[in-house]
C-alpha cells in the first residue's frame, strides 16, 4: 500500500492528464477519477440501471450502453439533474476509488480528479497538487483536443470550482502555461519533495 495519496486536479484543459502520465513514468501509481466514472456506468453495474430509471431509457444507446451525449445535454441544461446524477455516480465512484487507493503500491499514490474538492474525493487524500492554467489556456486546450463548442467548453467550466476556488484549497500548485517540457520538470522538482514528505 502506498504510504499516502496526493489528489491532483485541474479545470478542463489545465493539463492534468499530461501532469499525472509524466508521474506515472517516475514510477507513481496513479487512479484516475475519470476511468473510474467511465467503469461504474458500464453494463451490468447498479449506477447505469439507476441513471436508466431516473434519467429514462432515452440515455441508453440500442445496445445498452450509456448514451454520454444525451446525458451531458441533460445535465448541463439543468443543475437539479446535474446533482441527481451525482448522487447516483458520486458513491460509488468514491468507493471504488477508495479501493484502488488501497491496492496502490507506490511510495506515494495519486488520485486524480478534475472534481477533487467538489466531489468530496480530497477526503480520501493527504494533500493536494492542482495544475493550474488561465481561463483563456484551458479554452484554446480543451477546443483543441476535443474539438467541442467554447459554449459547451464553458459549461463544463461553469460546473467544476473556480480558478480561484482551486487555488484556495490547494496544498501546492504548478503553473502550466508553457511547454511540456516545462511541465515534466517541475513534476520532477516536486516528486521529489513528495519523496520525502511524510503525512
Amino acid at each position: 500500500m502506498a504510504a499516502w495519496i496526493l489528489g491532483v486536479s485541474g479545470g478542463i484543459g489545465s493539463g492534468k492528464t499530461a501532469a499525472t502520465d509524466h508521474f506515472q513514468t517516475l514510477g507513481i501509481d496513479v487512479i484516475d477519477a475519470d476511468i473510474v466514472a467511465r467503469e461504474i456506468v458500464q453494463i451490468g453495474e447498479s449506477a447505469l440501471a439507476d441513471i436508466a430509471e431516473h434519467f429514462g431509457q432515452n440515455v441508453l444507446q440500442a445496445d445498452g450502453t450509456l448514451n454520454r451525449a444525451v446525458l451531458r445535454e441533460i445535465v448541463f441544461a439543468d443543475p437539479a439533474q446535474r446533482k441527481a446524477l451525482e448522487a447516483i455516480t458520486h458513491p460509488a465512484i468514491r468507493q471504488r476509488l477508495h479501493e484502488q487507493c488501497m491496492a496502490a503500491q507506490s511510495p506515494y499514490a495519486i488520485l486524480a480528479s478534475p472534481l477533487l474538492w467538489e466531489s468530496g474525493q480530497a477526503a480520501l487524500t493527504q494533500r493536494s497538487l492542482l495544475i493550474d492554467a488561465s481561463e483563456a489556456t484551458q479554452l484554446a486546450r480543451a477546443s483543441q483536443r476535443d474539438g467541442v463548442s467554447e459554449a459547451q467548453i464553458r459549461a463544463i467550466m461553469a460546473a467544476q470550482w473556480t480558478r480561484e476556488q482551486r487555488l484556495a484549497a490547494a496544498d501546492d500548485v504548478i503553473s502550466n502555461e508553457g511547454s511540456v517540457a516545462e511541465l515534466q520538470q517541475q513534476i520532477n522538482d516536486i516528486h521529489q519533495t513528495y519523496l520525502a514528505w511524510q503525512p
